[in-house]
């Protein structure tokens, strides 16, 4: 329910900017974001933003991405929505591209915007990186991020220095999984099971996998999750040094996933057999409770 709650106050306006959106400040993973289902994301570290710049959409890039009649290229932090060439050399266009597009569009082309900060201001190219809200001449916000992620048009894509309003979008992003809406309906975007033969060929795919954990390795500060019997050839998530920190702030420990239901996301790696790397634990969601 909190986040939940959360959603609907960054939608209507009514948080103070810098704020916890969730009227919550708790941070890390002891905040998660559960749900009657039984999932909770390991993490899901509040939304407490930081007023940007203002500007009107001038044009839409594609469904993650604008440009403000400043110039300024806006990324939509947290989401990933399908891809268009934007005139890469053999770059194939994935599923739902131009219907994201098109719906980032309706809601943005022409509108009157605010930038909010959570983490990372700028990445390599340039780009801002921010929440976005539409600002209505009444004064009312519509977050576009949410808007996308409800409609089944992206999915939920965060990093280590970027996880502000995770758990918030992990909501919306189930409700629209599990009513089958955009491109939850397109098996392109299936989440795998772990043991699937055919993540081998997902190599450079951002993908959601889940399974169960059969053993946990450590080796110095990065602890392995396997979920095969055989760590070369089956699939592997890596968890950073950085990601048990973060963990351990809220109490867990490696060992605590044996056993454990566990869906990740992330860009497959190969280095034996498949892998993910996680950085943060927003990454994680459990399937299980696990007692805890």
């Amino acid at each position: 329910m909190l986040f939940g709650i959360m959603v609907a106050m960054a939608v209507s306006g009514e948080a103070a900017v810098g704020g916890d959106l969730a009227g919550d400040t708790r941070t890390g993973a002891t905040v998660g974001s559960a749900d009657p289902g039984g999932e909770r994301l390991l993490g899901g570290a509040g939304c407490a933003l930081v007023a940007g710049e203002g500007g009107v959409v001038a044009s839409v890039i594609d469904g993650d991405t604008v440009q403000l009649d400043s110039g300024l290229e806006v990324r939509l932090a947290g989401t990933q929505a399908p891809k268009l060439p934007l005139d890469r050399p053999g770059f194939v266009a994935w599923p739902l591209a131009d219907v994201a597009k098109a719906a980032l569009e309706r809601l943005a082309l022409g509108q009157a915007v605010e930038l909010r900060y959570g983490g990372a201001r700028r990445d390599r190219y340039g780009r801002a990186l921010a929440q976005l809200f539409v600002i209505s001449e009444d004064g009312g916000e519509t977050w576009l991020q949410r808007e996308m992620v409800a409609a089944g048009l992206a999915r939920v894509y965060s990093f280590a220095d970027n996880r502000q309003c995770v758990g918030a979008l992990i909501e919306a992003e189930r409700t629209a999984r599990r009513s089958a809406l955009g491109l939850w309906a397109d098996p392109y975007y299936v989440i795998y099971a772990a043991t699937e033969p055919g993540l081998a060929r997902r190599h450079d795919s951002y993908d959601l996998v889940e399974g169960r954990v059969l053993s946990v390795g450590e080796r110095g500060p990065i602890v392995y999750l396997d979920f095969g019997l055989t760590w070369s050839t089956d699939f592997t998530v890596v968890l950073s040094s950085e990601a048990m920190a973060a963990l351990a702030e809220s109490g867990w420990k490696a060992g605590d996933f044996q056993g454990r239901r566990v869906r990740v996301r992330g860009w497959i790696e190969q280095r034996g057999g498949p892998s993910i790397r996680v950085t943060h634990p927003e990454q994680l969601e459990l399937l299980d409770d696990g007692g805890r």
